[in-house]
């Protein structure tokens, strides 16, 4: 993949408070790219920087290979952005409003009208065009804050709390969207406190604290900040203690265990594996080989919930309202 987004030592202040400091990263073409951090991490203020809303103090950002300070009126024309508060007048109806904002991008005639029709579609609303937007649903308003930000086909899509309040059919709609638009070339920046949504559509995360950098990677990659095992556990049926110490020795020589142990005189064992270790037919052919009967068997993991913890000393804050 080619850098769509390069960022290297932004920093950015109001007054005393430095909101995002000295901040480097990059974003990949055509990458779903989660963005995280706590309340006042300054991810907010990073995401407005990089839509144009807001001036950096210093630092370089470029966008589809255009640098920010420069070509600040071709960026946004490339960029799509779908805001946490609802952003459309809840007095037009679903179409006026989408084709408003089409229009702001230059779009007209019998162009505009299929972008309009398209992005309506899109979002699952060509049935509601003519109704008032504020007597949608909350979940079809969210749909069409999305309408509204897609219409002209940008090539980078920021979007910050795209599902807050939805229903669950919405928020299975949008989500299915956002992989579609990614599908089609877009380059996507999510950022959402709903920790399952980043870990299902993001492709890679970053995470934000006190306007730094705290980490950046694959789901996988994250989680190994934490830890690089992950517990396999194992319930049994009864045998005795010779039985189990010779499963146990053999199991320790499977390739990704590092530790295999018996939880005191249960009938249970704990087994240490590599982060990425899948594959758990050697470890069960070892039990039957030994006579051993599995009742079930499980795997802990750590999650990016916990890891975002530990990297940050904070919980990932589930208001809806935003922050620096």
């Amino acid at each position: 993949m080619n850098e769509f987004i390069t960022v290297n030592n932004l920093t950015k202040r109001f007054g005393e408070l430095t909101a995002v400091d000295n901040l480097s990263f990059n974003v990949e073409e055509g990458e779903i790219f989660g963005f995280l951090g706590p309340n006042g991490a300054g991810k907010t203020t990073t995401l407005n920087i990089l839509s144009t809303l807001l001036e950096a103090d210093s630092g370089e950002v470029t966008v589809d290979g255009l640098d920010l300070k420069k070509n600040e009126r071709e960026i946004k024309s490339i960029i799509g952005l779908v805001p946490q508060e609802i952003a459309f007048y809840k007095n037009l109806t679903a179409r006026e409003n989408v084709t408003f904002f089409a229009s702001l991008y230059g779009l007209k005639g019998k162009v505009l009208k299929e972008a309009v029709d398209e992005a309506l579609s899109f979002v699952g609303l060509e049935g509601e065009t003519k109704k008032r937007s504020g007597k949608l649903s909350g979940g079809m308003q969210r749909r069409l804050n999305i309408a509204c930000g897609i219409a002209h086909k940008p090539k980078l899509i920021v979007m910050d709390e795209p599902t807050v309040g939805v229903d669950a059919k919405s928020r299975e709609l949008i989500m299915h969207s956002i992989r579609t638009l990614r599908d089609g070339g877009a380059t996507i920046i999510y950022t959402s406190h709903y920790m399952p949504e980043v870990q299902e559509i993001c492709d890679r995360i970053a995470i934000i604290s006190s306007g730094r950098l705290a980490a950046i990677g694959t789901e996988t990659e994250l989680l190994s900040y934490v830890t690089n095992h992950k517990t396999v556990v194992i319930e049994t049926e009864n045998t005795d203690e010779e039985i189990f110490s010779k499963a146990l020795r053999i199991l320790g020589t499977i390739p990704g265990v590092s530790h295999s142990s018996r939880q005191g005189n249960e009938n249970i064992i704990d087994l240490d594996v590599d982060l990425t270790f899948s594959n758990i037919t050697p470890i069960l052919g070892t039990l039957l080989d030994c006579g051993i009967s599995v009742r079930s068997i499980d795997s802990e993991a750590p999650n990016l919930e916990t890891t975002f913890l530990a990297l940050t000393g904070s919980e990932l804050n589930k208001e809806e309202t935003p922050h620096v």
